[in-house]
């Protein structure tokens, strides 16, 4: 990776800002003494999009269209990008290639660590970052707006929007206006506005009220452009309370009149509306299912669809293309020329799940080049109280890049283009995500498995999932893999962040087997490799878990505010307290005082799906404990 010297002499003044962004992020990269000297030219403003190096003397002038066309080059001459033929160009394939960051699950980003993103992003050519905030902004009038979960003040929005804008990155703004409110609608000064829990009530005034004020805050805060307003998944719309104060009424109907109320409410601020699609479908299938082949969405309700809103269809879970193009297919015949999400994974899990997000990706991309799409981003959700580290996501983004710029994937131009926009091995990173692999094959039905956090979460006692592990193998892999992730996150800096993978797999080298040697030795009635246990494998994995969570929390506070914290130390908490109580339980069998360990003489049932799929991608609140306790 090249270090550069960049004159800020000649250099555009729209290019300036962002640079000085880089150097403050990448001090060791972007300095005045560089080895590599870089100089720009910015193009007419009615060239195409796109950026040409061209070698000089000690280094390359990059003549450029868009800011954000100089960082990608950048990123590229960074990570090797030298043909020898002296020149290197690119132009986008895409009008938006885009990445959605949730704040809204546990985990909100610091404005610090947004700037660190972001500028990874520019040295990727992300020109677009969608900000997905539920509740966690601070809205005027309404105190319980992300009330003790980090909500972010106008003053910390405007710094993040002023980030991506010296970056050359559009920044939009992502709320709800219609479902995924729970957050709010759980405090009694709401109770008057909910449909269901988590839907709002359409129809009522009141709710109206409101959302003019979330559009408010948004257009003082971003001003005009695009917002994205959500509206997905309201599962059970017009079935509360809605049906109690307007009587029945056809669901279409109801998600039609409330798009048309709130898309007026946006066009008077100068905001232009999308919203994901699935609702659509999800109506018009007798499952409820976004990707029901058979669903028929009826023609009145395309034909009322407001023309002014653009339609997302999502899909993390497909890995044909044809499935894609049917899809998109699908939104045409509703009129709709639909923006497209993709996935990186990251949700429900310690680490990204980056082999299936690069399939699915892949995927995704192949059908949207073959339809001719023209906006595309990918999301990272945090769901079950984000416990992944955002970071993680970097090597999906870059793929995305890849193709949003390329068009294709070549591996090596992959890997090189990671180092240069993010100073690390690719191939690290991905080895990380071996932690939810548990000694098993990739693909298939395990390929976007989670089975590492399960095994890490799960009662030592009440081993739910000790059915789906090999314990011949999986002891060996989780020391290799914490091995090899303990020496890459030695290399440098960026790699530092595989310290916390390094940590799990440390822990799961003995936990993913530890229920199986306590069946086994108290059912061969082996009271010293009992005493082993309780004396030292217990103690050790408490340990263990101990440095776990400390390096959790180290990465937590990197990135997040302290709020949501909370929500993962309870689960270290419980755990650690579980294995001290197996101690305790195991040390009074031994000792006498009770005469068997009932939770030992349970046989462990291999749970699957009605399909017969593992049923490894499921929550915290799953592993802990067989009960539903929610």
């Amino acid at each position: 990776m090249s270090s550069f010297s960049i004159d800020f002499e000649p250099v555009p003044p729209v290019l300036i800002p962002g640079l000085r962004r880089l150097q403050s992020v990448f001090p060791g990269r972007f300095r005045n003494d560089g080895d590599t000297a870089v100089t720009f030219e910015e193009n007419p403003s009615e060239a195409a999009p796109g950026w040409k190096a061209t070698r000089t003397g000690r280094g390359w002038h990059v003549t450029f269209t868009r800011p954000i066309d100089a960082f990608r080059a950048l990123g590229c001459l960074g990570g090797g990008e030298f043909p020898a033929d002296g020149t290197a160009t690119e132009s986008p394939g895409l009008d938006l290639a885009g990445v959605m960051l949730d704040v809204s699950r546990n985990g909100v980003l610091t404005p610090d660590a947004a700037e660190s993103l972001f500028c990874r992003f520019a040295l990727m050519g992300i020109d677009t970052v969608l900000l997905y905030t539920e509740d966690t902004y601070e809205l005027p009038g309404e105190p319980f707006f992300g009330y003790l979960r980090g909500a972010y003040s106008a003053d910390e929005l405007r710094a993040v929007k002023a980030c991506a804008d010296s970056l050359g990155i559009t920044l939009v703004p992502c709320i709800q206006t219609l479902a995924h409110l729970e957050q709010v609608l759980q405090w009694p000064a709401y109770w008057d506005l909910r449909d269901t829990d988590r839907v709002l009530l359409a129809g009522d005034d009141r709710t109206y009220r409101l959302i003019e004020k979330m559009l408010d805050f948004v257009a003082g805060v971003f001003g005009p452009g695009r917002i994205h307003i959500g509206m997905d998944e309201a599962a059970g719309i017009g079935k509360g309370n809605f049906l109690k104060k307007f009587g029945e009424k056809r669901p279409f109907d109801i998600l039609q009149e409330h798009l048309r109320r709130v898309d007026a409410l946006c066009r008077e601020r100068g905001l232009r509306p999308m919203i994901w699609s699935d609702m659509y479908f999800r109506l018009g299938s007798r499952d409820h299912d976004y990707y029901d082949r058979d669903a028929v969405i009826p023609d009145d309700v395309a034909a009322r669809t407001p023309e002014s809103v653009d339609f997302v269809y999502w899909d993390y879970y497909h890995t044909d293309p044809a499935f894609y193009e049917e899809w998109i297919d699908r939104h045409r015949r509703m009129g709709k020329e639909p923006v497209v999400a993709a996935g990186t994974w990251s949700w429900n899990r310690l680490w990204a799940s980056l082999p299936f997000a690069f399939e699915q990706i892949d995927a995704c991309m192949q059908g949207v080049r073959a339809k001719e799409v023209r906006e595309v981003f990918l999301t990272s959700w945090g769901d079950d109280g984000a416990e992944c580290d955002p970071i993680s996501i970097l090597p999906a983004v870059q793929r995305f890049a890849e193709h949003a710029w390329r068009g294709e994937i070549d591996e090596a131009r992959l890997r090189r283009n990671f180092a240069g926009s993010c100073a690390s091995d690719i191939q690290a990173w991905v080895r990380a995500a071996d932690v939810d692999r548990a000694g098993r094959e990739r693909g298939g039905t395990d390929a976007h498995s989670n089975l590492g956090k399960l095994l890490l979460w799960q009662d030592p006692l009440l081993p739910l999932f000790d059915p789906l592990v090999d314990v011949d193998r999986v002891p060996t892999f989780f020391r290799e893999l914490a091995e090899d992730l303990e020496r890459a996150s030695a290399n440098d800096d960026e790699s530092s962040r595989l310290a916390f993978p390094a940590a799990l797999a440390r822990v799961l080298e003995l936990k993913s087997v530890i229920g199986h040697t306590l069946r086994d030795a108290y059912a061969a009635g082996d009271r010293r490799r009992l005493e082993h246990l309780a004396g030292r494998d217990l103690p050790e994995l408490i340990q263990r878990v101990r440095r776990l969570w400390e390096s959790h929390r180290r990465m937590w506070l990197t990135v997040y505010k302290p709020f949501g914290l909370e929500g993962i130390e309870r689960r270290y908490g419980g755990l650690l307290l579980r294995l001290e109580s197996a101690i305790e339980r195991l040390e009074s069998y031994r000792a006498g005082a009770c005469e068997s360990l009932p939770e030992l003489e349970s046989e462990p049932l291999r749970i699957e799906t009605d399909s017969g799929l593992p049923f490894d991608n499921h929550r915290h609140a799953r592993a802990a404990t067989p009960s539903w306790i929610k």
